[in-house]
């Protein structure tokens, strides 16, 4: 059986249990979940280890307990969002060339431990809204940043990258921006579903 490893921050976690993994969230690991599922079923088993307010220096933090641990067969990581806006907010943000470090340290050292572990790097992402509009032009350039961090990682150990701004962006004309993020950080349902189906592509193409 195959585990499949969701990570990342509250985006990920969606509000799943920390104690439960049979409880995945209302994101988009669940919709993976429900479709991979079905169509393959006792195939997978599926963890969801987002965790909100995580930055790329958290995930890294436990990286044994909640990834190695774990041996997963595929991992998927959503971060980059948190690591402006705790800057904004906070002053404890993560500047993008010690984000690039860390992200690099940390698939370096999930490959050395988990060589047959297939990775998809997905992008992060903001619109303007009301968790941003205040900071807009920090939000947009911190993420667009680590946007570009997170591509070059996957470039650099030749993984999968799931672009999303531009996707959401497009979004935008057909629907107001609080439809897809309801404070321009996190996804309501219809954009849960546009990650999802993005997952779902790019697995089509490694598993």
């Amino acid at each position: 059986m195959k585990t499949i490893l969701f990570q990342g921050d509250s985006i990920t976690d969606a509000d799943r249990s920390y104690v439960d993994d049979n409880k995945r969230g209302l994101g988009y690991p669940q919709l993976v979940t429900a479709r991979l599922g079905f169509d393959e079923p006792g195939k997978y088993t599926f963890i969801n280890r987002g965790i909100s307010g995580n930055r790329i220096v958290d995930i890294y933090a436990r990286i044994k307990k909640d990834i190695i641990n774990l041996n997963p067969s595929v991992m998927s990581i959503l971060i980059g969002v948190n690591d402006v806006w705790h800057e904004i907010n906070y002053q404890n943000g993560i500047e993008t060339p010690k984000f690039e470090l860390l992200y690099s340290m940390l698939i370096e050292e999930v490959k050395a431990a988990c060589p047959e572990c297939k990775i998809m790097i997905l992008e992060p992402f903001v619109l303007r809204g009301t968790a941003t509009e205040e900071n807009w032009e920090g939000f947009l350039n911190g993420v667009k940043e680590k946007a570009a961090a997170s591509k070059r990682v996957a470039e650099k150990y030749g993984l999968e990258f799931i672009p999303l701004q531009d996707d959401l962006d497009a979004l935008c004309e057909k629907a107001p921006q609080p439809y897809w993020l309801w404070d321009g950080v996190h996804p309501n349902p219809a954009a849960h579903e546009l990650i999802a189906r993005k997952w779902m592509n790019t697995y089509e193409k490694i598993k």
